[in-house]
């Protein structure tokens, strides 16, 4: 008998269809005799909306937060009424999603009335999604003949008080698991459990960031020492770049872990950054799996390194991003400078996402998203304010409409000309690559191009990728 964790995103349960077959496969490894745990997100959209809501209420628009309630009431309790008619607890259970619904309209009114929304109030707001669709499809499964209890990881899921992107405190984590989900599973109890949330010391809601359900489910496999953890979502696996950009896309039967943190990292959506961290040194199996399309073995994740015969494994790419250059004569052999200036992005809230140096050391630049890009300037302009004045800092400089374009693979490590190959082909493609950047762990190159470059390049790319990925 295996333990196996799976987490379903939210189009997964985002209609009373897709929650069936939900319950269609959460059923067949129960009748396998395996013990299930469920993790799922909330409903597709409800999150936006309950953001939204929040949003509406600073303004004091008690019209639009009340109408997106009603819709989200309305849109549960179909659920509920399509997926259990005859279930004698489908009314206390429609009871629960109502109370948590009011909840959320309390939390708006007193948004309204204080004209605006703290970290941790929107938090709490966003965590009702999860809390309404775990128990929707609690009762699905007990409908469908599974025994299964909906449970909030509040309870299971200790962290720090940083809303909105909050840490994990693992040793009350993983004791509140041993003490409150392990007597469920030797009952043979499937327990459905809230993604994306946890909870602080004194009991406030914290998120993990949002595609956070990803994150939880690695810590309750990773907890609980699984023996597989599948991502059930709405595409076949990870694929070798994203469709959208190039439909000749194809999914790669395996990666490993270190890959597929990169991907994630460099703006393939199919898994949250930090999904791998807690499975790491238990090298539990991760599995990226299809609820449309069970049949797909779909992607395998693991400890082993792989590398593909063109040595490039995927492509991938991150928008709406800006980069700042910092660059003066007087900067060098002065210490220091680099340090402060990301001290100063960092208070400005921005995730660096690549970095590059020249030799001389004269200049640096640096990649941020859109949405921060002049709360960095001006933080990086405060910071070294005294450096500008004396002009040993001539820029803080931006440069907007650009993009990151990312080759991963782990065949990158030790292989002569891997570099050359890569700006070979967007030489060849007439793609001006504005910065350059190789991580540490040599599995993957990523650059900047001008946004309305970037089709062409991760076309060129992937055209390497695709010579040794097969059809399936």
């Amino acid at each position: 008998m295996a333990l196996i964790t799976m987490k379903f995103g939210g189009t997964s349960v985002g209609s009373p269809e897709a929650i069936t077959s939900v319950v269609g496969i959460t059923g067949d490894e129960v009748r396998r005799g395996n013990s299930v745990i469920v993790v799922v997100s909330a409903m597709s959209g409800a999150t936006d909306m309950l953001l939204g809501s929040v949003r509406e209420a600073v303004t004091g628009n008690r019209w639009a937060y009340l109408n997106a309630a009603q819709k989200l009431r309305e849109r549960h309790e179909e659920a509920l009424n399509l997926l259990a008619p005859a279930a004698p607890s489908r009314e206390s259970v429609k009871h629960e999603v109502n109370a948590i619904l009011d909840q959320h309209i309390e939390l708006c009114n007193a948004v309204s009335i204080l004209g605006e929304a703290t970290p941790r109030i929107t938090d709490a707001a966003v965590s009702f999604g999860e809390r309404m669709s775990a128990r929707v499809v609690a009762l699905a499964l007990r409908t469908a003949g599974v025994e299964a209890q909906a449970l909030d990881a509040t309870q299971l899921i200790a962290t720090d008080a940083n809303f909105g992107s909050a840490s994990v405190h693992w040793p009350e984590t993983n004791a509140a698991i041993e003490a409150k989900l392990q007597p469920l599973l030797d009952k043979g109890i499937v327990p459905v459990i809230t993604g994306f949330i946890g909870a602080t010391a004194d009991g406030h809601v914290t998120t993990l960031g949002r595609g956070g359900s990803d994150y939880s489910s690695a810590i309750f496999a990773a907890a609980t020492a699984s023996d597989e953890l599948i991502i059930w979502t709405d595409v076949d696996g990870v694929m070798t770049t994203d469709p959208r950009i190039d439909r000749r896309a194809r999914v790669l039967p395996y990666v490993s872990y270190q890959e597929v943190g990169e991907l994630a990292f460099y703006g393939a959506k199919v898994l949250h950054p930090k999904t791998v961290q807690p499975i790491l040194n238990r090298q539990i199996p991760l599995r990226v799996r299809n609820t449309f399309n069970p049949a797909h073995p779909g992607t395998l994740i693991g400890p082993t390194n792989e590398p593909a015969e063109t040595v490039i494994k995927a492509v991938t790419s991150i928008r709406s991003v800006s980069l700042l250059t910092v660059g003066g004569k007087g900067m060098i052999g002065v210490p220091g400078i680099a340090g402060r200036t990301f001290l100063a992005a960092a208070s400005a809230g921005a995730n660096i996402l690549m970095i590059a140096q020249a030799s001389s050391e004269q200049s640096f630049c640096f990649v941020v998203m859109d949405d921060r890009t002049l709360q960095v300037k001006h933080s990086i302009e405060s910071a070294l304010e005294e450096e500008i004045e004396r002009q040993d800092v001539d820029l803080v400089e931006v440069l907007e409409d650009v993009a990151i374009v990312t080759a991963i693979g782990s065949g990158m490590r030790g292989t002569p000309g891997v570099a050359g190959r890569v700006f070979t082909t967007m030489g060849s493609n007439r793609v001006n690559v504005v910065a350059i950047a190789q991580g540490a762990s040599e599995c993957s190159i990523s650059f900047v191009v001008a946004e309305h470059d970037l089709k062409q390049a991760v076309v060129a790319l992937h055209d390497l990728a695709l010579e040794a990925v097969p059809v399936t």
